[in-house]
């Protein structure tokens, strides 16, 4: 018995040992399943089954049981019942990880949304295309290379081509159509970078000048420009590791305002000499461009009435975080027909149905390779000039998130191709060179 007792005991001790250790991972993975949850639901309006079926069923966030309160509209998620987090739906700002119970009973301010009744044919407005088929375009190859993205391999959810601001191929998954919203993830990036252009439009930022953070102003960091953090470019520490406890995971479920993640760490390197990914650049970026208004609300706005809904994405949601910043490094969410409209905007050199939001200037500013980035990145857009798929045009460029989430930028083929999924497995060379075959020249 005195044996028995003492491998209880032992057994005991091993696995408070084991949740002390992985109770910081607890964390992160009942915050990743409850957010989750809770956008999925409310924003995207799916049911929890489908979403614990497709989103959640990875490991380990598959450790976690969720459960939503719909009247109230929250999720909640716990890990074997040793942690719990929960998530709650904000009309107008999507969902946020509670890290306070009280944050559930906070007021907060929502950016003033334009009203999608525009009747004009897309891209330009909702309303249903003009009936065009081009005699150069094969249509049925186009669609046989589509085809192959919605394996069981690839799990594509949806996937657009717009050629000549035409859609000439459309094709979702099951329990996905035109009207679905998507997390972009990091492609919400790109979107932060197209603000600081407008900006410079309406000469109101020069991204050439220093940040004069306070926290910088007495070491070398001082010297650190808008441009340098748009082309992640500073040299500050980052980790940017979803796989273990890291800076970008403590930033995205432990933080409630997450724009001063990056402002807290330390130069790793030299600026315009060290390029490295970072999330906590872009949320930076976010607090750098609440700063330009007087007010929050002001803030708020001009994200929507200066692009988002300029340009018609009347389904964007951008989430923002607990002090009500939005979350520019990860979550947007919208229709694969309006993350197209992004591109279209580009495409057309800024240029939306005969107003320019921000110049051709801008465009080859975001789009020249940032120093170290092996011509892979641009200003927080990513690039082929290093010929990553050498079967497609060196000036393509791309907005990239997790999962496969993709806005390609093809300008000399008049072509935008979107695809939305759940891998990064899709053949991206094959897919692009694929449908710029099925086009005449």
């Amino acid at each position: 018995m005195k044996i028995f007792k003492r491998i209880v005991l032992l057994v005991l001790v091993i696995i408070t040992i084991a949740v002390v250790y992985n109770y910081p991972k607890l964390n992160m993975i009942a915050g990743y399943a409850a957010k989750s949850a809770a956008s999925s639901v409310y924003l995207a309006d799916r049911t929890l089954a489908f979403t614990n079926k497709t989103d959640n069923n990875f490991s380990p966030i598959n450790l976690a049981e969720s459960k939503v309160n719909k009247p109230e509209k929250w999720a909640s998620s716990s890990v074997f019942g040793l942690l719990t987090r929960k998530a709650f739906y904000r009309e107008g700002l999507g969902t946020v990880l509670a890290i306070d119970e009280d944050d559930l009973n906070k007021t907060y301010l929502t950016p003033m949304r334009a009203v999608a009744d525009n009747p004009t044919p897309y891209p330009y407005g909702n309303a249903p295309q003009k009936d065009t088929v081009f005699a150069n375009v094969d249509y049925q190859k186009i669609n046989e290379t589509l085809e192959v993205l919605f394996d069981s391999v690839n799990q594509t959810r949806g996937a657009v081509v717009v050629y000549k601001n035409q859609i000439i191929a459309e094709k979702y998954a099951e329990g996905f159509d035109e009207n679905s919203k998507i997390l972009g993830w990091s492609m919400t990036k790109s979107i932060v970078s197209t603000l600081f252009g407008i900006l410079e439009h309406q000469q109101k930022m020069d991204v050439y000048k220093k940040t004069n953070f306070e926290e910088w102003k007495n070491d070398d960091r001082n010297q650190i420009t808008i441009h340098n953090l748009l082309q992640m470019n500073s040299g500050l520490e980052w980790d940017e590791n979803y796989e273990e406890i890291s800076d970008v995971t403590k930033m995205l479920f432990l933080e409630r305002d997450m724009t001063k993640s990056q402002i807290r760490k330390p130069l790793a390197g030299k600026p315009n000499e060290s390029w490295y990914y970072s999330s906590g650049t872009t949320n930076l970026l976010s607090g750098i461009l609440r700063n330009q208004f007087k007010t929050h609300q002001e803030y708020l706005d001009f994200w929507y009435t200066d692009l988002i809904d300029k340009i018609g994405m009347n389904s964007m949601t951008i989430e923002t975080d607990l002090a009500g910043n939005y979350v520019g490094s990860s979550y947007a969410w919208a229709t694969p027909r309006d993350w197209a409209k992004l591109g279209l905007l580009y495409l057309n050199n800024g240029i939306w149905n005969g107003e320019q939001l921000f110049t051709e200037d801008w465009i080859k500013y975001a789009t020249e390779p940032t120093p170290t980035s092996d011509g892979w990145y641009g200003a927080q857009i990513w690039l082929n000039a290093g010929k990553r798929y050498p079967n497609v045009p060196e000036n393509m460029y791309f907005f990239s998130g997790y999962q496969g989430q993709n806005v390609f930028i093809l300008p000399d083929e008049d072509l935008v191709i979107v695809r939305m999924g759940l891998t990064k497995n899709a053949d991206v060379d094959a897919l692009l060179s694929g449908i710029i075959s099925s086009i005449k020249r």
